[in-house]
């Protein structure tokens, strides 16, 4: 069976190749100098942020166990960094649009690298707040940045356009090739060079002092409402308003937490999914395998928003009905292909198709994440960009909690199941979302008709 995994990721790094290198005019958005500059530094930037991110991944929950901690310690070490996201992460994402995003961006930095460093610690106390302070540096991750490349590009009067080119390539690059590298990387430090299971933390910490340093000395700072007349409460509120007076809005919040909801969940079952019977499965050529496929979808994402024809809001709806289908495989392949008594070996029939329809989820999140960025740079305010962002991530991180401490209640379909419902009904509010959007463009194009109406008689005479 090893053939097959090479073979599904020859295939996809084909088809990656083939995408990126046949791109016509068409696919391809014609952009300036001063632009280009300007995205190619936030590209490096993101790509070492990534790094910092995606090298701790993999090791984290194998650095707990080396300290001799049991699975349930392991489990509520991991709720801490998503109950810490939620609470103070949603607070100190906040003060971006008061205190400056290059600012929240460098109190990333700083408090993940402080995250890494109580990783050399066996103490489970000390441990804690490493988790806490991930999970803080885990929402500015998902919020500064991005707020700040929104605001730093309108200020520059850059095309709206070439905002989807910058957030497609920070996927293909972030979410996807750093992705692969740094699991590379991080194998390499703990298993060939015998660095120990805290090397990649390491590693970690100085990419991302090296972004931090890239961000002090070429970004400049942004600011959302600055106004020293607004505290934080005053701006939970008003976010909180935003939200509930712009439908738009709510049902952006709402697929969002929906899909990420299903994503995060995946993470956690794909593993037991795969080899249910503890077959051996290469983990991190698989994790390799997932992320090209990311790449295949963001490099498709680029394609798709290149075309003005093609509609964000239009294009996502079948993408959340083909992410529902493709985790429905697992309870598929359950009553369709009869389950293995054999205990290890290599992965079954049923475990090859489901890893093709993993794949194909992948694919989808990385068209998704690049489109909801475009999105958000759409509907989200810029005066609370990062505050409502910050919001959107409450029920996310509420219910990643919920099944993280359920994870055993229930069988591995059932989960599969509900991430698929989760997946449909967000493409039932993305139409939604459609709909509502023409309907503004066409309210909001009625008057020049009604102008350009009034105007025809005049001349004519």
């Amino acid at each position: 069976m090893e053939a097959f995994y090479y073979m599904v990721f020859g295939v996809l790094g084909t088809i990656v190749a083939i995408t990126e290198l046949s791109k016509s005019n068409k696919d391809r958005i014609n952009t300036s100098q001063p632009f280009n500059s300007f995205k190619n530094n936030y590209l490096v930037v993101y790509s070492l942020m990534m790094a910092g991110d995606w090298l701790q991944g993999p090791y984290v929950y194998y650095l707990y166990t080396t300290y001799g901690y049991s699975k349930g310690d392991i489990g509520q070490l991991f709720i801490a960094g998503f109950g810490s996201s939620m609470l103070f992460g949603t607070i100190v994402g906040s003060l971006a649009d008061k205190q400056g995003r290059k600012r929240a961006c460098v109190t990333y930095c700083i408090t993940y690298i402080l995250s890494c460093i109580t990783k050399h610690s066996p103490h489970y106390k000390v441990l804690m707040l490493g988790r806490i302070l991930g999970g803080i540096a885990t929402s500015l991750l998902f919020s500064a940045f991005e707020s700040w490349l929104v605001a730093e590009h309108n200020k520059r009067n850059f095309d709206q356009q070439w905002l989807s080119l910058t957030f497609s390539k920070a996927i293909f690059l972030g979410n996807g090739l750093v992705a692969i590298i740094s699991g590379l990387f991080g194998n390499m430090l703990v298993d060939s060079l015998s660095l120990g299971p805290v090397a990649p933390f390491d590693a970690a910490a100085c990419f991302l002092a090296i972004g931090m340093a890239v961000i002090m000395s070429s970004w400049t700072e942004n600011y959302g409402d600055p106004s020293e007349s607004k505290d934080l409460l005053t701006q939970f509120k008003g976010a909180a308003v935003a939200i509930a007076s712009d439908e738009k809005i709510a049902l952006l919040g709402a697929i969002q937490s929906l899909f990420e909801g299903s994503m995060y969940t995946f993470v956690f079952l794909w593993t037991p999914a795969l080899s249910p019977n503890d077959e051996e499965i290469p983990h991190g050529f698989i994790f390799a395998t997932f992320m090209l496929a990311s790449m295949l979808g963001s490099s498709f994402a680029s394609r798709l928003m290149a075309r003005s024809s093609l509609k964000v809001e239009g294009y996502m709806q079948i993408v959340f009905v083909v992410s529902a289908a493709s985790l429905t495989l697992p309870i598929l392949t359950s009553f369709l292909v009869a389950p293995s008594e054999e205990k290890g070996g290599g992965i079954s029939f049923a475990g090859c198709l489901q890893l093709l329809g993993f794949c194909t989820f992948e694919a989808c999140v990385g068209i998704f994440w690049p489109s909801i960025m475009k999105m958000r740079s759409q509907y989200i305010p810029e005066e609370a960009r990062s505050t409502i962002m910050n919001f959107f991530r409450i029920p996310l991180n509420i219910f990643v909690c919920i099944v993280l401490y359920n994870v055993n209640a229930f069988p591995i379909t059932v989960m599969f199941g509900m991430c698929s419902i989760f997946l449909f009904v967000a493409s039932i509010l993305q139409r939604r979302l459609a709909v509502i959007a023409d309907k503004t463009k066409t309210e909001d194009w009625s008057p020049l008709r009604e102008r350009d109406a009034e105007a025809e008689p005049l001349t004519e005479a």
